[in-house]
């Protein structure tokens, strides 16, 4: 009992203490935080965003009041300033109940353009008293770092200037507590998740037993071992349709697909592995198909059914695919603390497939293509140097749900035409790259294609593709009209909230309906692939029924589910 009125003593005195200047901004970012952008939010996620908003407000109070002490400006009456702040709180206060109010009117706008049921409430209490227990921790570690810049400051004070060593103080603080972040909490925390993701890479499902046709990936003949794939490479593995479920959605003879796959475990090396890769494609006779993809997993190594099942299916299982393992670690994870390894494999894989593939007779080697979602559609742009394959380039790429870092997307995107849309733009005459969303291209499918084809499809409602940093002080150009078909026609702009509301999108991206944010649907990778791979012999009416049946195939099985596949793309 003591204990809890020792707790309630110390919040109230913490509370007591905040300054009038850092409530309104405080305040002002808390309600900025209750809008929508593009993923719908739950009140645990929203309570959290909207406390942490709150601190940074408050903040950028406290930082504008020390800046207006410091240049000694003249301050109003302590009467006056009493009854400014008194109009002022008050004013927030009816700001934050409005924007409370509306909160779930607003949840409502992202889910209706995303064909989800509404809510009833957003549960203004709870993500209130979420809020608040978020803004007391950052409160907490603010003034910590204040305190320890304050005493490192008055030591350091006895030898320099003032002045000087406030400066010192607070950057010799900001070093030490970043060093115990990286170093301790995060090192730490790393070590147990790659840990934790390796033990699960290791363990052998019994739903998906080895494979015992010698032509498959781990099979007893396979030079690739069973256990050696990887939990995401047995699975792509044993996912994978048959000759005979082929046939029965298109009704023409078909083959068994060609699924190649090396997980971490079976060679140290990223060159290692991509030349077992080679050497396991080749036993499989994976260079007599009429068509060849180099995949580029995500973190884990997972690859989506959904893009690999529907270009299976188009081709009638004329199709052999090629991809290894880079990483345990889930994709944002994988790109924090090991960025390099991705590209690092794709780029040994591309290059042994692709030496290999130039040595063959042009009239009688496959079509080469390019994917990844994702991760991998940044790492497997980074792949294939454009200076290397000019000579003998390969057929196209399909990249689905590329990073906002991807560097030739977001070359691409800055330099569209004029007046196509950010979320959906044009480059130049459409013949070498064209983008497509949830209602196709904008460009003609009859259009012509130059010798390579490249299509990125992605969501406007994807906010691993549409994020930027820049996002804090400018408002995107994907925000202007016309807007993309799933992105609310509520969303505004805010300094430095919507980069926030932007970054936590991107943490639950892939809990989306399928079809939209980051979890791609597989009716939209047919019409991909259809432009990417040239595919001729399928009517429009063919191709609408395949296009339903894998749909339904896809959400019956629940293909991409995030709590089946806990990297889904992210």
């Amino acid at each position: 009992m003591g204990a809890l009125k020792n707790l309630a003593w110390l919040i109230r005195r913490q509370l007591v203490s905040l300054t009038g200047v850092g409530l309104m901004l405080g305040a002002l970012f808390f309600a900025a935080a209750l809008t929508p952008t593009l993923v719908p939010r739950s009140y645990l996620t929203q309570g959290a965003l909207a406390g942490a908003c709150f601190a940074i407000g408050y903040l950028a109070g406290n930082l504008w009041r020390w800046l207006w002490h410091y240049l000694e400006l003249p301050e109003p009456s302590p009467r006056l300033r009493s009854q400014a702040n008194a109009l002022v709180a008050a004013g927030c206060l009816i700001v934050v109940v409005i924007y409370l109010w509306r909160a779930a009117e607003w949840q409502n706008s992202i889910r209706a353009v995303m064909e989800m049921a509404p809510v009833e409430t957003a549960h203004p209490f709870k993500v209130c008293a979420i809020a608040l227990v978020t803004f007391m921790v950052l409160l907490v570690l603010g003034r910590l770092f204040a305190t320890v810049a304050r005493f490192l400051a008055a030591r350091i004070r006895r030898v320099i200037p003032r002045k000087v060593a406030n400066v010192i103080g607070v950057v010799v603080a900001g070093l030490l507590f970043w060093s115990i972040a990286s170093n301790v909490l995060i090192r730490t925390a790393f070590n147990a998740l790659d840990s934790s993701f390796r033990e699960l890479d290791v363990l052998l499902e019994p739903e998906r037993p080895q494979p015992t046709d010698p032509g498959r990936t781990g099979s007893p003949a396979s030079l690739v071992k069973w256990q050696e794939l990887g939990r995401m490479g047995r699975r792509f593995i044993a996912s994978g349709p048959t000759a005979t479920e082929i046939s029965a959605v298109t009704g023409r003879p078909a083959q068994a697909p060609v699924r190649v796959y090396v997980g971490l475990a079976a060679q140290d090396t990223a060159q290692a592995r991509a030349k077992l890769a080679l050497e396991e494609l080749k036993r499989q006779h994976g260079f007599d198909r009429k068509i060849l993809i180099v995949i580029t997993p995500t973190g884990t190594g997972w690859i989506d059914p959904s893009a690999m099942d529907t270009v299976e299916y188009l081709h009638h299982g004329d199709v052999a695919s090629v991809a290894m393992q880079y990483s345990y670690l889930n994709s944002p994870l994988s790109l924090l603390f090991q960025p390099e390894y991705g590209a690092e494999a794709a780029r040994a894989l591309f290059a042994e497939i692709y030496g290999y593939w130039t040595s063959l007779p042009k009239d009688k080697r496959p079509k080469l293509y390019l994917h990844g979602l994702s991760l991998g559609a940044m790492n497997s742009e980074k792949s294939a140097e454009l200076f290397e394959t000019i000579g003998d380039p390969i057929a196209g790429a399909l990249w689905s749900g590329p990073p906002f870092e991807s560097r030739i997307w977001r070359s691409v995107t800055a330099n569209r035409n004029p007046g196509s849309p950010a979320w959906l733009p044009e480059f130049r005459d459409s013949r070498f790259v064209r983008f497509m969303n949830q209602n196709g291209p904008t460009v003609p499918p009859d259009a012509p294609w130059g010798p390579m084809r490249v299509v990125y499809l992605q969501y406007a409602s994807d906010a691993i593709t549409f994020f930027a940093y820049r996002d804090a002080f400018q408002a995107p150009a994907w925000m202007s009209a016309p807007r993309g078909p799933d992105v609310s026609p509520e969303l505004r702009w805010y300094p430095i909230v919507t980069m926030l509301q932007l970054a936590l999108d991107m943490a639950v991206a892939t809990n989306t309906p399928m079809g939209f944010g980051h979890v791609y649907a597989p009716e939209h990778y047919v019409d991909a692939w259809v432009a990417v791979t040239d595919i001729r012999d399928w009517s429009a009416d063919a191709l609408a029924r395949l296009k339903e049946q894998l749909a339904a195939k896809a959400r019956k099985t629940g293909a991409g589910n995030a709590d089946d596949d806990p990297d889904r793309g992210g």
